[in-house]
């Protein structure tokens, strides 16, 4: 269904690193932090930023984290550090924060949203550290977000790992994120695993949870582009392009801005 990324990478990467240095000294600020998960995206958007000679500071949060994200994630980071100088790393075990948290509030009689809730409120327990390192080194938080996940399905935490300064992939899909990762050097075990956002505390993909892969999602996602619609498609093709446009739908509310009352001018 989807096609191989057309991207070329080697522009793209100039083109991305400019635009964060610019960004950068535009804010006056020293440089980026990053939320380093384990997964494609996140390696990407922090040898991005590294790229930039700025201050990079790498931040591992783990919350009952999966040895193997943890792991990956580490892989990565001394990977970048031997390749860039201003790289640096600093891990805000959050476990403890988290368990207290869930202390303090009641659970829902419905498990699944008690689930989501807690999953949700890791990512922002996230942000709030990332913004807290953000502030005391002078620097911006860079989102780790893809076009289909930030724009297509909206598969992210409002103000979690959706609360960033600025976000240097959001426009590329996942397959140019792959693309991109493979002409910076990503640890192959980082490329080679099954993207997750490990929020839930067990094995569940992203595909799991979306009812799609992002191959499939980012097909859908160009397919309704061009104007079609679920009855052109049968088969698979017609259930992903479903699944698509229904997560697009709930979504939105992630993809506007916030709906700002308006008071009548006769009103003041």
């Amino acid at each position: 269904m989807p096609k191989k990324s057309s991207l070329q990478v080697e522009k793209v990467n100039t083109h991305i690193v400019n635009w964060l240095k610019t960004y950068a000294e535009n804010a006056k600020v020293n440089g980026f932090v990053v939320g380093i998960s384990g997964g494609v995206d996140s390696a990407v958007t922090s040898t991005l930023c590294a790229q930039t000679g700025l201050t990079t500071l790498c931040v591992e949060m783990p919350i009952h984290q999966a040895p193997s994200h943890v792991s990956r994630g580490r892989e990565h980071i001394e990977l970048l550090k031997s390749r860039f100088g201003n790289v640096s790393n600093i891990e805000a075990d959050l476990t403890p924060v988290f368990e207290s948290f869930k202390s303090q509030v009641p659970c829902n009689e419905e498990e699944s949203k008690t689930h989501l809730s807690l999953a949700n409120t890791r990512a922002r327990l996230r942000m709030t550290t990332l913004y807290y390192f953000a502030g005391i080194q002078g620097l911006l938080v860079a989102g780790t977000g893809n076009k289909v996940e930030d724009f297509g399905v909206g598969f992210y935490t409002k103000y979690g790992d959706g609360g960033v300064d600025l976000s240097p992939i959001a426009d590329l899909m996942k397959s140019d994120v792959y693309a991109l990762g493979s002409y910076l050097k990503i640890p192959v075990s980082i490329l080679d695993a099954s993207p997750t956002d490990g929020l839930f505390g067990d094995d569940r993909t992203d595909e799991d949870q979306l009812g799609a892969s992002y191959d499939e999602l980012e097909w859908a996602m160009l397919e309704e582009e061009k104007g079609k619609i679920s009855t052109d498609f049968s088969g698979r093709e017609k259930i992903v392009f479903e699944i698509y446009k229904k997560l697009n739908t709930i979504n939105q509310h992630k993809m506007r801005e916030i709906p700002v009352c308006k008071i009548l001018n006769e009103f003041k």
